[in-house]
């Protein structure tokens, strides 16, 4: 026999009626003792309001519960909020398809709201072509600037002329710790060069060497790069009983297969007891083109990022952990963070820091297929 359940709620009719109440301007008004358009110009963030009447008028509308209807309040406000992305050019670079891609994910899902964008792709090899790309995106005067801050000196340019222009920023990637951006969303450099330090610290025995290895070009005007080193010499800073030897080389020619073969085949015979290389950016690929087989299999080599090349050597064991910075999550809550300051209005974190995936052969493929289509929770 089935019995029949019945939850009674403790509401009274007073309470229903109040919860199918609709707040209106006019109420919110008449308790904070001000004008209907003083609590329009706060609820849209027009007009000259004093921080006292604000303080008093937020109050009101806390206590009695009013949420802003967001479409009814974007439509009344009839602006475009015009975003200038400024990243590489995937064309240059293979990595920058991802957060180019979460980019253009975000601008899909929030474009009814009359959200744009505008990209200003430049050559990553070039900090001129930067500039130029970043002078035109501010020559524009756009709402925001979604910027992968690369090269020191010349971001800081750009940073201070957007302050003065009066566009807020939102930075990924590379984290330059600038006052006037509204937040940063990436990894944690300085922690991945300690992850970094401690996965080849599992391959290594006492008194062998571990090589950080750039091939990036100019990498002390790159930040994010110098806060991975720091994180991974701290590391075996932390360990002194291992007796780890941290040696470091920059390569800047590395698409040259040619080329990069013989700085490794030289490296190797100068430094034999090197026996784990740490790759800081997504190009570990070009490492283990550069080796002859039997080498690549004998090193430990931890690098970055899911892009194909890099996938394709983890399978074969020639790569042997990816450390993920889940770089689609970074363009695509770079837009919704955007959303957050001018549509919902949301106090937006300084920073924030997505997760540092360890990725092996035998998980990768969780990783791949998650990569694109479940974006972090937003909310």
């Amino acid at each position: 026999m089935h019995k029949l359940c019945i939850t009674i709620f403790p509401y009274s009719l007073e309470n229903f009626e109040a919860v199918k109440k609709t707040i209106r301007i006019k109420d919110i008004a008449e308790e904070a003792g001000v004008s209907t358009g003083t609590v329009d110009r706060v609820i849209h963030g027009r007009g000259n309001v004093s921080q006292k009447k604000k303080e008093r008028i937020l109050n009101v509308m806390k206590k009695l519960g009013y949420e802003r209807n967001i479409v009814a309040s974007t439509l009344a406000y009839n602006k475009t909020i015009r975003i200038a992305v400024l990243l590489p050019d995937p064309a240059t670079d293979p990595y920058w398809n991802e957060p180019l891609n979460g980019i253009q994910d975000g601008i899909q899902a929030v474009q009814h709201f009359g959200v744009k964008m505008t990209p200003y792709l430049f050559d990553i090899f070039s900090e001129a072509d930067f500039s130029n790309q970043a002078n035109q995106a501010l020559m524009d005067h756009p709402d925001a600037l979604l910027i992968a801050p690369l090269f020191l000196k010349e971001s800081k340019l750009v940073l201070e002329k957007a302050e003065q222009l009066n566009i807020p920023n939102v930075m990924i990637n590379t984290n330059l710790h600038n006052e006037s951006t509204l937040s940063y969303i990436g990894p944690d450099s300085y922690q991945s060069g300690l992850l970094a330090g401690r996965l080849l610290h599992f391959g290594l025995q006492k008194g062998e060497a571990a090589l950080l290895l750039n091939l990036s070009k100019g990498s002390t005007n790159a930040h994010h790069l110098l806060e991975k080193e720091e994180g991974f010499r701290d590391y075996f800073r932390t360990k002194p009983n291992s007796q780890i030897k941290i040696i470091k080389y920059d390569f800047e020619h590395f698409s040259n297969t040619q080329k990069l073969a013989l700085f490794l085949d030289n490296l190797l015979h100068l430094q034999p007891d090197i026996r784990g290389i740490f790759i800081t950016n997504s190009r570990s690929y070009h490492v283990v083109e550069a080796l002859p087989t039997t080498t690549a299999e004998q090193l430990i080599i931890v690098g970055f990022d899911l892009i194909e090349q890099n996938i394709q050597f983890l399978g074969q064991n020639k790569i042997n952990f990816l450390i993920n910075q889940n770089s689609f999550q970074q363009g695509y809550l770079g837009v919704m963070t955007l959303f957050d300051h001018f549509i919902l209005r949301k106090k937006i974190l300084l920073n924030q820091f997505l997760p540092l995936d360890i990725i092996v052969k035998e998980n990768h493929m969780y990783h791949q297929h998650n990569t694109r289509n479940t974006p972090f929770l937003h909310t």
